[in-house]
């Protein structure tokens, strides 16, 4: 899975083609942490690594989710604005997850999941859900960089 390279017409996102194909977490945390070291620096003190660091692991948990609940990464996209950086994660999946707009209230008990949308709701300004025409759904965050 290729990040998407096309943009609409206005659009100032920074998008930049990746030949490595985006199928895991990891791939997708390598190529976010490069486009955000290319484009914005190395982040300045503790504050700024703590930022990308949180960056991150948004990405881990989104796409990490769209292959175990999602039927599967059927995209990727990052775009960085003024205000943080926005990343589209598409899945096979028409259901949208019951936590996705909940309160970001940690389970209880360690069950071996469940912390995933709580750390997206706690670490993101905004969460939107799109179902796609083609089938599956779009989860689109953004992540703060300051």
């Amino acid at each position: 899975m290729k990040p998407a390279e096309h943009r609409p017409a206005g659009d100032r996102r920074t998008v930049r083609p990746r030949s490595v194909p985006i199928t895991s977490a990891a791939t997708a945390r390598s190529y976010v942490r490069s486009v955000v070291e290319e484009h914005r620096g190395v982040p300045s003190g503790p504050a700024g690594e703590r930022a990308v660091m949180d960056l991150l692991l948004v990405v881990s948990e989104a796409v990490t989710n769209a292959i175990r609940h999602g039927g599967g990464l059927a995209g990727f996209e990052v775009a960085l604005l003024p205000e943080g950086v926005r990343l589209s994660v598409h899945d096979y999946s028409d259901a949208v997850p019951s936590a996705a707009y909940g309160p970001g209230t940690l389970p209880h008990a360690h069950e071996g999941s469940g912390y995933g949308w709580p750390l997206i709701i706690r670490l993101s300004r905004e969460i939107h859900i799109e179902r796609r025409r083609a089938g599956g759904k779009t989860v689109t965050v953004l992540v703060p960089l300051t």
